[in-house]
C-alpha cells in the first residue's frame, strides 16, 4: 500500500539573530506574523535556538509573560498582548460625521491606549437594526496602518477596520469615576453618589489615564470575593478643570455639546430672507424683556390702545417668534441634531444651546437694531381681556430695546430708567395695561397658583459660586408669562381649526391614588380637600388658606407632588394646572424642539411660504413628541445634578454649620431636605433622629418615634447641621438639630395583632426545677447550646 507523503509546512523566512536569544522586539515581531500566536518550539526554530540555549528562551518568555508583554494559553502557546485577534468583541463609542463608526475592543490587556477599530458607514448601513453608540457588536479585524492626520481632522486614527459579523447585544455599563493612581495599579472612585464603592484599577485597565482624570470606567466580570474591578475606557478631563461639575453632569447624561460638522456648515452657510412677501413691521417699537444676562432674545412684544369702535378700551398685542422655521428644515443636518437634542440644557455655567451659536446668538436672536425674520401672532383684547380675534403671520421686524426685567418694572413703576426712549416707555406701560386687563380674564379660569420661590446661581470669575440670590418676581415676569401662554393657546387654535397635526404640550389631571394620597395627608395638616374629581380653583383654596397660616411654600410642595409632569403629545388632553382646554409650545423655537414643530405647522396651515411641515414629519409626530418628552426630562435631571455639585462646593467651607431647612422627602431611610438660603439639597439619616427609633410611615408622610409618637413630615420647617459635603459626586450629609413635632405617644403593652401568649399550666417540682437551672447556668459559662442561632 502507498503511502502518501506528508505535504511540506510552509514556514517563515528565519529571521536574523545578532547571537545569542532574540530580543524581546523580534519575538513580539515573529508572534504578530505567526497569525498572533506561536509554540516555544516555533521561536526555538525561528531563531536557530538549540541546546542550552533553549532553556534560557524558555526563562525569556517566561519573564516576558511576567511582565504582561505575552499571554499564554495551554502549556507552551504564546500571543502578544498589544494585537487584538481577527475575531474580537468591540464597543461602539462614536459616529464620524460621515457615518462610520469608532469602537474600541470589550477587554485590552495591553498598558497602552487600546486600539481604535473603524467601521465603515457602507458595511454598518447593511446591518439592521442600525448600530449605534452604545451598541456590542462581534467583529472581523483587519490591521491598517494610522493615516496622517489633516488640519480640522476630528475622527479619530483607527488601527483597524472592522467587518460585522452580528450583533451581540449592549456595552457594559459605564459610569464616571475619578482616577488615583497608586503602586499597584489605580483606584476609580465613582462620581455618582449612588455608587458606594471604588474600583481597583490594574495597571493594564488604566488606558493611559493621569492621577486626577475624571474617566470613563466599566466594571470587569470577576468571581470571588476582593477589591471590585473596572478597567478605564475613555478620559473625559481632570478633577481640577475648571467647570468640572457641569462637565460631569453632561457626561453622565449624555448630553452632546459638540455639534457635527455638516450641521456647522450649514449653519454657516443659512443667509436672512429678504423681506419679500413678509409683513414690514420694522417702524413698530417691538422690544424683547428677557433676564439681564440672556444671550438669546426669540420674543418680542409690542402693545397700543385698539382704535376699533367696537373693542372700547381693548388693546392690540403682537408677540413676535424668532422665525427659526426659515432656517431649520425638516430632514435637514440642522434639524436633525436639533432633534437628537431636543432642547437647550441650561447649567449654572453654561448653555448647551439646541441650535449652533451662529444661529441661537445670531440670526435667529432679535437683537436690537437688526432687521430679523419672525413669525408673529396679532392679538385683539377687549378692556376685560377676553382675545377677540387673532391672526398668525411672517414679517421683518427690528428690535427697538432690549429690556431686563428690572428695567421693564421700573417703567411699569413710574421711574423708567435713564435715557430710555419716549416711544418704549409707551409700549411698556400699553403692555402692563393689557396684562391688568387678562387679569380678570385668568381669574375666571384660575389656573393653578403655585409660586415656589426661583434660586439663581451665580458663578464668579474663578467658575466656581460666587453667591446664590431669590429671584423677585415682578409684574414685568408675570406680563411676558401671560402673553406667552396667551400666544401658545392661539397657535393651538388655529392648527386645530385649520386641521394640521400638531405636537401638544398637554397636563393631565391628577392620579387618582396619589390624589386621595395627598388628600388624606392635607387632612393631618387641617386642611380639606374636596373628593372626587377636582380643579385648579380646589387647590388654589386651600393654598389661600396656607398663605394665611404663613404655610404656603410648605403646603405648595405637597400640592406640586400631587401633578403629573407636563409632556409633549399629538393628543390633545388639555393642560389641568393652566386650565385650558387646548395648549402647544409655540414661543422658544431656539431653545425647544416642540416650539419648531408648531412653527412649520403654523406656515404650513397658513400658507406662508418655505420651510413648513414635510409629510415625513407629519407621521412621525407621535415618536417626536416621546422623544423630545425624554429629553427635557434628560436635560431637567442633568441641570438638578450639575447644580447639587456646585452648591456642595459652595457649601463645603461651612461643615458644622448650622441651616434653616425643610423637609422635602420622606423615606425609611431618613429625611430629605432643602435649604432655605441656597435651595441646596441634602439627606438626613434616620440615625441622626434621635435617640429613640423611628418608623417611617408612608400615608402620613413622616417618620415617626415608637415611643413618642413625635414625628418629623413632609413640608416641617426645621435647623440641620451640615455634617458632610461631597462636591464630586454633588452629596451633601446633614444631622438634625430640632425635635420633632410632638404627637400622640404610642401606646404600651402587646403590639396590635400579636399573638396571645401561651401559658404552661405545668407545675416544676423542686428537682426538676434545679436540674432546668443548672442546665442554663452550663449555657451561659460557655458550654455548647443546641438552640440554633438568630
Amino acid at each position: 500500500m502507498a503511502t502518501s507523503k506528508p505535504k511540506a509546512k510552509s514556514r517563515q523566512k528565519k529571521p536574523e539573530t545578532p547571537g545569542g536569544l532574540p530580543s524581546r522586539a523580534a519575538i513580539l515581531d515573529y508572534i504578530a506574523k505567526s497569525e498572533g500566536a506561536a509554540t516555544r518550539r516555533d521561536i526555538a526554530r525561528a531563531f536557530s535556538v538549540k541546546g542550552e540555549a533553549r532553556a534560557e528562551l524558555r526563562d525569556l518568555l517566561k519573564a516576558m509573560e511576567e511582565d504582561g508583554a505575552l499571554d499564554r494559553s495551554g502549556r507552551s502557546r504564546f500571543a502578544r498582548r498589544d494585537i487584538l485577534p481577527p475575531v474580537s468583541p468591540v464597543d461602539i463609542y462614536a459616529v464620524s460625521d460621515d457615518g462610520d463608526l469608532y469602537a474600541r475592543p470589550v477587554t485590552w490587556p495591553g498598558e497602552s491606549l487600546a486600539p481604535i477599530v473603524m467601521i465603515p458607514a457602507r458595511k454598518a448601513a447593511k446591518t439592521r437594526p442600525a448600530p449605534g453608540v452604545g451598541d456590542r457588536l462581534l467583529v472581523r479585524l483587519r490591521p491598517i496602518d494610522a493615516k496622517p492626520r489633516t488640519k480640522g481632522d476630528t475622527a479619530p486614527s483607527a488601527s483597524y477596520v472592522g467587518d460585522i459579523i452580528k450583533a451581540i447585544g449592549k456595552s457594559a455599563s459605564r459610569m464616571l469615576a475619578v482616577f488615583k493612581r497608586s503602586r499597584n495599579g489605580g483606584a476609580a472612585e465613582p462620581v455618582d453618589r449612588r455608587a458606594r464603592d471604588a474600583y481597583h484599577i490594574d495597571k493594564a485597565d488604566q488606558g493611559g489615564a493621569k492621577d486626577g482624570d475624571l474617566v470613563w470606567i466599566e466594571p470587569k466580570n470577576q468571581r470571588g470575593y476582593g477589591a471590585k474591578k473596572a478597567r478605564i475606557t475613555g478620559v473625559e478631563g481632570h478633577a481640577d478643570d475648571p467647570g468640572v461639575y457641569s462637565l460631569i453632569s453632561l457626561a453622565a447624561y449624555g448630553i452632546p455639546v459638540a455639534f457635527p460638522g455638516d450641521a456647522l456648515k450649514e449653519a454657516d452657510a443659512v443667509r436672512a430672507p429678504s423681506l419679500d412677501k413678509r409683513e414690514d413691521m420694522r417702524a413698530l417699537s417691538l422690544l424683547t424683556i428677557d433676564p439681564g444676562d440672556a444671550k438669546d432674545h426669540d420674543d418680542a412684544v409690542w402693545a397700543a390702545p385698539d382704535d376699533a369702535s367696537d373693542n372700547e378700551d381693548g388693546f392690540k398685542l403682537i408677540v413676535a417668534i424668532a422665525d427659526v422655521s426659515w432656517f431649520v428644515r425638516p430632514g435637514s443636518a440642522l434639524d436633525r441634531e436639533a432633534r437628537k437634542r431636543g432642547n437647550s440644557t441650561y447649567l449654572p455655567d453654561r448653555v448647551v444651546p439646541m441650535l449652533p451659536e451662529v444661529l441661537s446668538n445670531g440670526l435667529c436672536s432679535l437683537r436690537v437694531d437688526e432687521d430679523r425674520p419672525c413669525l408673529a401672532v396679532e392679538m385683539t383684547l377687549t378692556a376685560t381681556g377676553a382675545k377677540k380675534k387673532h391672526r398668525f403671520f411672517r414679517a421683518m421686524m427690528r428690535s427697538g430695546a432690549k429690556l431686563a426685567y428690572e428695567d421693564a418694572q421700573q417703567i411699569i413703576n413710574g421711574k423708567p430708567p435713564a435715557k430710555t426712549p419716549g416711544d418704549i416707555v409707551a409700549v411698556v406701560r400699553c403692555l402692563h395695561g393689557a396684562y391688568r386687563a387678562r387679569l380678570k380674564e385668568r381669574a375666571k379660569r384660575a389656573p393653578l397658583d403655585l409660586e415656589l420661590p426661583e434660586r439663581k446661581i451665580v458663578i464668579g470669575k474663578n467658575g466656581l459660586v460666587d453667591k446664590v440670590v431669590t429671584r423677585e418676581r415682578f409684574d414685568a415676569h408675570k406680563l411676558i408669562e401671560e402673553f406667552m401662554i396667551l400666544a401658545n393657546v392661539a397657535a393651538a387654535e388655529t392648527l386645530e381649526r385649520r386641521r394640521t397635526a400638531l405636537i401638544y404640550r398637554v397636563h393631565d389631571e391628577p392620579d387618582a391614588e396619589k390624589l386621595a394620597a395627598t388628600r388624606d395627608y392635607l387632612d393631618t395638616l387641617d386642611y380639606t380637600l374636596s373628593k372626587g374629581a377636582v380643579r385648579p380653583a380646589n387647590f388654589n383654596q386651600i393654598l389661600k388658606k396656607a398663605e394665611a397660616r404663613d404655610e404656603k411654600e410648605m403646603v405648595s410642595d405637597v400640592i406640586l407632588r400631587a401633578q403629573r409632569q407636563a409632556v409633549y403629545s399629538p393628543d390633545n388632553l388639555g393642560h389641568f394646572g393652566l386650565n385650558l382646554a387646548r395648549y402647544a409650545h409655540f414661543t422658544s423655537p431656539i431653545r425647544r424642539y416642540a416650539d419648531l414643530i408648531v412653527h412649520r405647522a403654523l406656515v404650513t396651515a397658513c400658507g406662508l411660504g418655505a420651510g413648513g411641515q414635510s409629510e415625513a414629519e407629519k407621521s412621525a409626530l407621535s415618536e417626536i413628541a416621546q422623544s423630545i418628552s425624554d429629553l427635557e426630562r434628560r436635560s431637567m435631571a442633568a441641570e438638578r445634578d450639575a447644580s447639587d455639585r456646585f452648591l456642595s462646593d459652595f457649601l463645603a467651607g461651612r461643615i458644622g454649620a448650622e441651616f434653616e431647612a425643610r423637609i422635602r422627602g420622606v423615606t425609611r431611610f431618613g429625611l430629605f431636605v432643602m435649604l432655605e438660603e441656597t435651595g441646596a439639597d441634602g439627606f438626613v439619616p434616620m440615625r441622626t433622629l434621635g435617640s429613640e427609633r423611628f418608623r417611617f410611615e408612608e400615608a402620613q408622610n413622616a417618620v415617626v418615634g415608637e415611643r413618642s409618637g413625635a414625628r418629623f413630615f413632609l413640608g416641617q420647617a426645621v435647623t440641620v447641621r451640615l455634617a458632610e459635603a461631597t462636591p464630586l459626586q454633588g452629596g451633601l450629609r446633614f444631622d438634625m438639630i430640632s425635635e420633632p413635632h410632638q404627637g400622640a405617644p404610642a401606646k404600651s403593652g402587646p403590639r396590635k395583632n400579636a399573638p396571645p401568649r401561651k401559658k404552661s399550666h405545668k407545675k416544676l417540682s423542686k428537682k426538676s426545677g434545679k436540674r432546668k437551672l443548672e442546665k442554663s447556668n452550663k449555657t451561659r459559662s460557655g458550654k455548647r447550646s443546641n438552640k440554633p442561632r438568630r
